[in-house]
């Protein structure tokens, strides 16, 4: 525990990629495998199941701490962490018992799901009482599920290549699918590449494109690429491997059950078959909205009547594995003579399937008449692939781009004000803002959209300072603000909802900037944010 709070304090109190990479490194040469193990699951973002409320650590921290609870609670609110406020408030440790990241983990966190709430204080007070500041700090990050460090996972896997002298793709490829952290698994992470290493369920790591706005500037001549359509779905793979079928998102969760349509699919692939691809929902060959994804998305199991609504469909953009081979080293116009194949048979079987259509074009400018029309096709922009690539690993700037249409864009005045998280704890960063309608009719601000992204922190002290002179009211956390600052928000998509007052849901809101050269009444209704809606 004591090196693993070393290596979390390293890793967050530097911006350089490098150090961070050295933070690493060092720690994986000299950490025991079971320990090691551990780290790997919580540095690439893995979590433990909730073992706590957070009542409970705030009822018991503010005892053990000796401060009444509106303290306490005063104290979380200025602070805005759980687990900073316990480590600031609880009293210096009566012991200095030395735990590994295993037992710590195996012996200290995971029983406490099974205790009794008396006998889980116990435990947790006695944790307390072991451990320092800074790794009461990472424990409670732990048993709060929120634990995270400005490190990503391709830094992990090149920290774990370097000390085991492995390419950094093999890593990476052993790490996708479920896996237990045990000594045995992280010390199988460096070992030499075997042959028919594959699991039958482990997915391949998934290859992303990069931004461009102008790829006559990024990229080479336009006849060196494929473009076809950017679907916003879930990027998935479907696999057939020893008689057994496989549906992963890209977020490493099996999802077969969720999507049958897409699981059927997979039934019927030759044996040794890996396919990426998007899952979106489709009618008459007609992609729908991300709205419509989004009522199958978190259901594990889907009733008849969704499924006739909503039926999901796999557009096929890659082949990963063919034959029990590994194919990605191939060049993707091979790749796509190998998936054209495929995706004919799956539709003579009558599937929810189809290859992604390569648009035709010879020129940027041809191809950017096809992205003016992405809107209506659905669709988020073009994607833009070298016909001569393998299939990479990661975020591998060349290969692939995404050239996306440009956001909506609506200009709303600040509503509400809350504060944010980690080190914008004490600074007000997360917005809601509203538009103008006309209820019962008068004209009034309706709140449509929240965001706390796309401010230099330059202006977001400017604009804290602002909320703090000018809070009208109080709820809580949250700050009612005089509504009289405008912001022009950016959005990828809108859509209708009956689940928000306004009657519209935004996708990725973020601010674009500050208008102070519009007043409150100069800001868009909330008709004309409809007249956006596909």
């Amino acid at each position: 525990m004591n090196k693993f709070t070393t290596l979390f304090t390293r890793l967050d109190e530097t911006n350089k990629t490098l150090a961070k990479q050295a933070a690493l490194v060092d720690y994986f040469k000299d950490a025991p495998p079971a320990d090691a193990a551990w780290a790997v699951y919580f540095l690439s973002g893995r979590k433990l199941k909730r073992l706590l409320l957070s009542r409970e650590l705030r009822a018991w921290g503010a005892a053990e701490a000796g401060v009444p609870d509106w303290l306490f609670e005063a104290s979380y609110e200025v602070v805005g962490d759980l687990a900073e406020t316990l480590a600031l408030l609880l009293p210096p440790p009566e012991e200095a018992t030395e735990l590994p990241l295993k037992t710590f983990v195996e012996e200290r966190l995971l029983p406490l799901k099974g205790m009794e709430e008396g006998e889980r204080r116990a435990a947790v007070v006695q944790l307390w009482r072991e451990l320092d500041r800074p790794q009461r700090f990472v424990a409670g990050k732990l048993m709060t599920g929120s634990f995270r460090v400005g490190v990503s996972q391709r830094s992990v896997i090149k920290a774990l290549a370097i000390v085991g002298d492995v390419p950094p793709e093999l890593v990476a490829h052993r790490m996708m699918g479920t896996w237990e952290p045990t000594a045995g698994f992280y010390t199988s992470l460096t070992l030499p590449e075997a042959d028919g290493e594959i699991d039958a369920s482990r997915p391949y790591p998934f290859f992303l494109a990069h931004p461009t706005v102008a790829p006559s500037d990024d990229l080479d001549d336009a006849n060196e690429y494929f473009a076809e359509w950017k679907w916003d779905g879930i990027r998935s793979q479907v696999i057939r491997r020893q008689g057994q079928s496989f549906v992963w998102s890209r977020g490493e969760e099996l999802i077969g059950e969720r999507f049958p349509e897409i699981l059927a699919v997979a039934d019927a692939l030759p044996d040794g078959t890996a396919l990426d691809g998007e899952i979106v929902i489709a009618r008459d060959g007609d992609v729908q909205s991300f709205a419509e994804l989004q009522r199958r998305i978190g259901r594990k199991t889907v009733g008849k009547k969704l499924l006739k609504e909503c039926p999901a469909h796999f557009v096929l953009f890659d082949v990963l594995e063919a034959g029990g081979e590994d194919v990605r080293n191939q060049p993707l116009e091979r790749r796509r003579e190998c998936l054209a194949a495929i995706a004919e048979s799956l539709a003579e079987q009558g599937l929810n399937v189809s290859p992604s259509d390569l648009l035709e074009g010879e020129t940027w400018e041809a191809f950017a008449v096809h992205r003016e029309h992405s809107r209506s096709m659905r669709a988020e922009g073009l994607m833009l692939k070298r016909k001569d690539a393998p299939y990479g690993v990661g975020r591998v700037r060349g290969p692939w781009w995404k050239w996306k249409v440009d956001p909506y864009t609506v200009d709303g005045v600040m509503l509400y004000a809350q504060r944010g998280h980690g080190r914008r704890a004490s600074l007000y960063t997360d917005y809601t803002f509203g538009v103008w309608d006309e209820v019962d009719g008068e004209a009034k601000l309706v709140p449509f959209a929240k965001a706390y992204s796309g401010l230099t922190d330059k202006e977001i002290g400017s604009v804290d300072k602002w909320i703090r002179r000018n809070t009208v009211n109080k709820f809580g956390p949250v700050r009612e603000v005089k509504h009289e600052r405008v912001f022009e928000l950016a959005f990828e998509n809108i859509q209708q909802s009956t689940r928000h007052k306004s009657g519209i849901a935004v996708r990725f809101p973020r601010i674009v900037r500050i208008r102070d050269d519009k007043i409150a009444a100069e800001a868009d209704t909330l008709d004309t944010v409809k007249g956006l809606v596909e």
